[in-house]
Order: C-alpha cells, then sequence, then structure tokens
C-alpha cells in the first residue's frame, strides 16, 4: 500500500483529532477528542502551527505530524519545532514515521528554515531509535528546562 503525505486541511481534523488524543494518550494525558478537534482547529485557523498527514490509497488519515514555528537568534532564521508524531499503531512499520519526517525537513527547506528540533521522553524506545535513524543527532550537551504555570 502506498502512502501520500501532504498538509492538513480543515476536513481532516476530526480524524487527526482521534489520532492526536492517542497521542495524548501516549504521554500519560487523559483522553478528551472534543477538547482535540477544538485545539487543531485554532492552530489550523490562526495558522499557529503546520500539520502534515499520512494518507493511504483508501484516503484513511494514518498518522500526522505537527510543527511549531520558533526562531533561532544566532542562526537568525526560522526554527520549527517537530512536537508532534505519530502514526495509529495498525499503520507501524511500514515507513510512515519517515514520510511525515521527510516532509517537514522539506517543509524547513520550503520556509528557508535553519532546522527541526523536537523532544521525546527517554522511554519513548520507539522515536529514540527513529530520531537518529532519520538524521537527527541527539544534543547532550546542553540542559533541557522548563517552568510551568499550573
Amino acid at each position: 500500500m502506498s502512502y501520500q503525505i501532504r498538509l492538513l486541511n480543515m476536513d481532516d481534523i476530526p480524524s487527526v483529532a482521534i489520532l492526536f488524543d492517542q497521542y495524548r494518550i501516549f504521554y500519560n494525558k487523559e483522553t478528551n477528542v472534543s477538547d482535540a478537534i477544538i485545539f487543531l482547529t485554532d492552530r489550523f485557523i490562526n495558522n499557529e502551527s503546520v500539520v502534515f498527514v499520512a494518507v493511504d490509497s483508501n484516503d484513511i488519515i494514518t498518522g500526522f505530524t505537527q510543527l511549531y514555528p520558533l526562531f533561532s537568534s544566532t542562526r537568525m532564521k526560522r526554527l520549527w519545532l517537530l512536537n508532534d508524531l505519530f502514526v495509529h499503531p495498525k499503520y507501524r512499520s511500514k515507513g510512515i514515521s519517515k514520510l511525515l519526517i521527510d516532509a517537514a525537513k522539506n517543509w524547513c527547506y520550503k520556509t528557508k528554515a535553519c532546522g527541526l528540533m523536537l523532544e521525546t521522553s527517554k522511554s519513548n524506545e520507539i522515536g529514540n531509535k527513529l530520531y537518529p535513524a532519520t538524521a537527527f543527532e541527539l544534543d547532550e550537551d546542553h540542559n533541557y528546562y522548563y517552568w510551568d504555570v499550573i
């Protein structure tokens, strides 16, 4: 079966929201498809993210990746945060994740960005094998910190 990678359109949001919800569950969040629809719709309408979807030959959305725009002051260029990448378990091991990553890399070229960055949990065995296999380098020189409002 072949897979096409394309940009998300408004009609895709209900299907992608189900996958987005499964992605959130993977990261120990509670299921909430209705809020996922609202969240994705807001990002789409406000042009706040770029989402690529993987579609099979039956027009079923099998996976997605979501990129958020950032900027690198030191490079004085746009930088994209590959924030979300998820492929439905039924469609894994078919190269879909790599196709989605390739689409994200091509988006960097198209937007004249300096690169992609991402974060994944140390326990994400699949991701921690996938990203080096797609030419991402693990940054062991920097500390990651965050501050949470809650």
